[in-house]
């Protein structure tokens, strides 16, 4: 439990020290809300939508989530290029626990990411409909924030290249970001984009903090929750016997 607690730390510290990731992290999701937000807002209000930035912005924060927890697995390919991986796994700890205190850390930063996110958003105009059921949108992030830095570590844990790796990332991230429902509704898709979109993990996870944070779900909270929890421990499982047969 001490080697998760110091990896946990490690993790959160090299976050808050890098105070340029943290601003350049948050360029891309408030462009998004402002430049989608109210320049399609007008459009979906006429076909019968709504606001547009009440349904846009759980996406968003789960876009956030999504790309700080995927390239948090970028770390493990530079701790491994500076000796620092070497120093962590010759040590008389098991491997499972390396893995999840780096998960964790990695989880926690993108969970803040996306809280950052919320707050932002706050400020060009969405509102909760239900403030109560704030706590059930931080586990959701969370979730979705566990699950893919498990993914992200995973992937890095069979690679050396930091390069391949951010192609690697970017081939996957858009798809499952645009694939996820985040910007377009669910609803009355041709049958190959709804399987599409089924069987893409984030799709569970925007669904979730519709659910939590304007009362919308296409699933239902209960199924969103369930299959983002089994998401969590598959990918972490997978990310265990990865991280095990790294060389050092």
């Amino acid at each position: 439990m001490e080697t998760i607690y110091i990896l946990w730390l490690r993790q959160i510290k090299r976050y808050w020290r890098s105070r340029s990731r943290i601003i350049g992290a948050l360029g891309q999701p408030l462009l998004f809300m402002v430049a989608l937000g109210f320049g399609f807002g007008p459009i979906y209000a006429k076909a019968g939508g709504g606001n547009y930035i009440q349904f846009l912005v759980p996406g968003i924060i789960s876009q956030s989530v999504l790309f700080t927890a995927l390239f948090n697995g970028i770390e493990v390919i530079w701790d491994r290029q500076f000796g620092f991986l070497k120093e962590t796994l010759v040590a008389p700890v098991p491997r499972f626990e390396i893995i999840i205190g780096r998960t964790l850390g990695g989880a926690t930063i993108a969970s803040l990411q996306g809280l950052i996110v919320f707050c932002l958003a706050l400020f060009i105009g969405f509102r909760p409909t239900n403030w109560f059921l704030l706590p059930m949108m931080i586990i959701i992030i969370f979730l979705i924030a566990l699950a893919f830095t498990a993914l992200g570590t995973a992937i890095a844990s069979t690679m050396d290249d930091m390069h391949g790796f951010q192609l690697i990332m970017n081939f996957l991230v858009m798809p499952l970001f645009f694939l996820s429902g985040a910007l377009f509704p669910l609803k009355n898709l041709p049958k190959v984009m709804e399987i599409i979109t089924r069987v893409d993990p984030l799709t569970y996870g925007v669904d979730g903090l519709r659910a939590t944070l304007i009362g919308s779900s296409q699933f239902g909270l209960a199924l969103n929750f369930s299959v983002l929890a089994i998401l969590c421990i598959i990918f972490l499982a997978i990310g265990t016997w990865l991280f095990s047969k790294v060389q050092i």
